[in-house]
């Protein structure tokens, strides 16, 4: 089969996949991503076999096969078996001089006939306020949650 990306293993890059299989001590995920890269080796060493086999073998789609490959060719495999985890910003909507007007907003005589204040009343408020551009009421339900004060 005319293959666009085939993957050759050399002999450390093999040696380091062995180990990770022969330990066990890894993540189940990395264990399987090694064993099939070790079977779609076609370097000298390396079985080849064919992607429909090492699916039926590990219990993978042959989907994911095409992808890993094409990602081991292109970045190497151990950049395969790592993580990558998104780097999301984390931006505050309220800085500590908002939250003092929330907690302040919150210890304060609820609207009109009301008992006490929702959270969605908090949030319109703070807008209203101009405390914020936007915010939902579950930004103003954690931020309430990490005070120790008290409603009531």
């Amino acid at each position: 089969m005319n293959r666009k990306y085939v993957l050759k293993l050399t002999a450390d890059e093999r040696g380091w996949l062995e180990g990770i299989v022969r330990t066990g001590k890894s993540a189940a995920w990395k264990i399987r991503h090694a064993n099939a890269f070790l079977k779609m080796d076609r370097g000298e060493q390396g079985p080849g076999w064919q992607d429909a086999r090492i699916a039926q073998a590990f219990g993978m789609s042959t989907r994911s096969l095409e992808n890993w490959r094409k990602q081991a060719v292109e970045e190497g495999p151990r950049e395969v078996l790592q993580r990558h985890y998104p780097s999301r910003p984390q931006c505050r909507k309220l800085d500590g001089q908002a939250e003092a007007q929330l907690v302040k907003l919150a210890c304060s005589q609820a609207p009109g006939e009301r008992t006490g204040w929702t959270l969605n009343l908090l949030a319109n408020k703070l807008v209203e306020l101009e405390v914020v551009a936007s915010i939902s009421r579950e930004t103003v339900r954690r931020t309430l949650k990490k005070t120790t004060s008290s409603r009531g």
